[in-house]
């Protein structure tokens, strides 16, 4: 059964149809990567999803529950967590605080000094900024702010992590291992990402869903979106050479 599910979502800004009918369904553990133009609804798309916007008509299922109308916050508890396009970290505080904001969500119950550390260092370290978890958000490089943003989602203990452009700022160095870490993440949460990085993405991703003018244009394995010369027309071909 799909963890997650959309049923005719469409969102109009004013006459513009950003996305339109998508019918969607996303299996629990999968790697799954939306590419497309700009322009494509893809941002959109994952808005919907994660509550930030309510859809102009159509539905979101989320492990059988109909969350339509659940604000984020709530869809956070069910265990959504989605890292922004353009970052979102605190400047004025540092990496650790940063993180202890979102741990501390997840424990409720008497939580402790100790428990809150011990959750914040844990994902500090899975996304290699243990080093600098003193440091002022503010201070860090655009890729690692990129990178303290994957660390507090992943704080959440989300079931399904939704990134947007999570590779954007990172060096080739960064690269291989944010790629290890998706791997890593997905043995106990789904994870869904938009990417432009079109390598990444023949890496990463169990199955790919390409957007194109709001609509889903092709969805299937990285081999078969390669091979499909609708997206090669609409997407691949001309922004990829």
């Amino acid at each position: 059964m799909p963890l997650l599910t959309t049923k005719g979502l469409s969102r109009n800004f004013g006459g513009l149809r950003a996305v339109d009918g998508v019918d969607f369904a996303l299996m629990p553990g999968e790697i799954r990567a939306i590419i497309g133009p700009n322009g494509a609804g893809k941002t959109t798309f994952v808005s919907l999803l994660s509550g930030r916007i309510r859809p102009s008509a159509g539905m979101v299922v989320f492990d059988g529950a109909d969350i339509t109308t659940m604000p984020a916050y709530r869809r956070v508890r069910l265990g959504v967590a989605y890292t922004f396009q353009i970052t979102s970290v605190f400047a004025n505080l540092t990496a650790f605080d940063n993180v202890a904001l979102p741990v501390q969500r997840t424990l409720t119950d008497g939580r402790s000094k100790g428990q809150v550390r011990a959750g914040v260092m844990e994902a500090l370290e899975r996304t290699g900024l243990a080093d600098r978890a003193g440091t002022l958000a503010g201070q860090l490089s655009y890729g690692h702010q990129r990178l303290l943003e994957v660390a507090m989602g992943l704080a959440l203990k989300p079931r399904l992590l939704i990134l947007d452009e999570p590779t954007q700022g990172l060096a080739d160095s960064e690269i291989d291992n944010f790629i290890a870490l998706v791997r890593e993440i997905a043995k106990n949460a789904t994870v869904l990402l938009i990417e432009h990085n079109m390598p990444v993405v023949m890496q990463l991703a169990d199955r790919i869903t390409v957007f194109n003018s709001g609509k889903i244009l092709a969805e299937g394995t990285p081999e078969q979106i390669r091979a499909n010369a609708e997206v090669q027309d609409a997407y691949l071909g001309a922004t990829h050479g």
